[in-house]
């Protein structure tokens, strides 16, 4: 089971075997499931029982070995994937509680580790309501610091994707205020991006209205709204300006692009501001580098969308 070539041979017995055959397969790991767990190709024989046991049960066998090493087999870069394994394959959800107790208090650290970080999102995608809120309660005071974390950052974008309309609203009210510096993180733009292809339309236009007009006084809101956007200079230091030079941010600007209806009449305000400031940078002889093509391009293809509509 633990051997380069061996763990496969015992994965396809798993795979096409009769039930008591695979019982049989069972009684060998039951007593070393753990020991297998953390090893690199017995946690792949430990996964494979999982997936093809048909009886929950005989399921409980492996898992409830590992009942006392949850937040090591969590850490673990082989025993993770006999976690997230087990969040995926037994049900109902309260057969294995006890996972998720054992990591209370321990979310966010989890969060912030390279393979603990999968671990979480398992848990948010596999347990009731109410655990998720449990989960959620614990994460929310540190939302934050997730969104600019090299691993917190992927369980942010999971809430994003999957969470109720209230859990995108937590984030939300995090990133509002903090767009522009955000998008000009590594990591945290990825959120930015997630909150763009997942908010509703409100949520969106409050991005988008951070992006365009930072700081700008309501009056220049309304003179850039009255002459159609058009000739209306952007500061070389304005967010959006800021936003289309940055290697990350560029590619915020071009999500909003992409996925704001053409209808509205937003959308038309930030691609003529876009293409006013590219045409500022072509006539200062400034113009360059693949991120500003990119949105270009992006421009481009929104002003053949406008055409149609």
């Amino acid at each position: 089971m633990t051997d380069v070539f061996g763990n496969y041979v015992i994965q396809k017995y798993f795979e096409h075997d009769s039930k008591i055959q695979k019982l049989i397969l069972l009684s060998h790991m039951v007593g070393h499931i753990y020991e297998l767990s953390l090893q690199m190709y017995g946690c792949r024989v430990v996964q494979r029982a999982l997936e093809s046991l048909e009886d929950v049960d005989d399921q409980m066998k492996i898992i409830k070995e590992l009942r006392d090493y949850i937040l090591i087999c969590s850490k673990d870069q082989n025993g993770n994937h006999v976690i997230q394994k087990s969040i995926e394959k037994i049900h109902p959800f309260d057969k294995i509680r006890f996972i998720l107790t054992s990591l209370e208090n321990q979310i966010y650290h989890l969060s912030t580790h390279s393979y603990g970080c999968r671990v979480v999102q398992r848990l948010l995608e596999y347990s009731n309501k109410e655990d998720q809120k449990m989960i959620m309660q614990e994460l929310n005071k540190y939302i934050y610091y997730l969104i600019q974390d090299q691993y917190g950052n992927y369980v942010i974008q999971h809430i994003l994707e999957q969470g109720t309309p209230a859990e995108k609203e937590e984030v939300l009210t995090i990133v509002l205020g903090n767009v522009v510096t955000f998008s000009k993180h590594k990591f945290a733009s990825n959120v930015i991006e997630k909150c763009i292809k997942h908010g509703d339309v409100q949520q969106r236009k409050r991005i988008l209205h951070e992006v365009m007009l930072g700081n700008e006084a309501e009056d220049d809101i309304k003179n850039s709204k009255d002459n159609g956007g058009e000739n209306v200079e952007v500061s070389d230091d304005s967010p959006l300006a800021l936003m289309m030079k940055d290697q990350y941010a560029n590619y915020v600007i071009q999500k909003l692009v992409e996925v704001l209806d053409s209808n509205y009449p937003e959308k038309k305000q930030l691609v003529l501001k876009l293409r006013q400031y590219l045409k500022q940078l072509s006539d200062m002889n400034n113009f360059g580098g693949k991120h500003l093509a990119s949105v270009e391009k992006m421009i481009m293809m929104a002003e053949t969308a406008f055409d149609q509509n």
